[in-house]
């Protein structure tokens, strides 16, 4: 988006206080689009061995109550809380996405 409206790759911190003192109206309508639901990038990191991978969220993706990765097994996972179900969600990166359900 910077260099489709002609902004150059590194700016001096006086002109991007500038460009933030007196915004023009696309970087306005821009950042009032992000309502701050979703993060653009977010680092999924694994219960069980700690590999980390960072992503860009999905809205189809559930709120995970934990990530494995996909070559760990589910009995190296930490048991289902009492009252809950446990479902895996697939393709999240490396990753398979945990969530544990209240089944009540």
């Amino acid at each position: 988006m910077a260099r489709h409206h002609g902004i150059p790759p590194f700016w001096s911190a006086d002109q991007l206080a500038a460009f933030l003192a007196d915004p023009p109206a696309w970087y306005v309508q821009s950042r009032a689009n992000r309502t701050g639901k979703r993060p653009v990038w977010v680092e999924l990191r694994c219960t069980i061995c700690g590999t980390s991978e960072t992503l860009r969220p999905k809205k189809w993706w559930p709120e995970f109550s934990m990530v494995s990765c996909s070559w760990h097994g589910a009995d190296e996972l930490p048991p289902v809380p009492e009252g809950a179900r446990r479902r895996e969600v697939d393709g999240i990166g490396a990753f398979v996405g945990i969530v544990d359900e209240s089944t009540s």
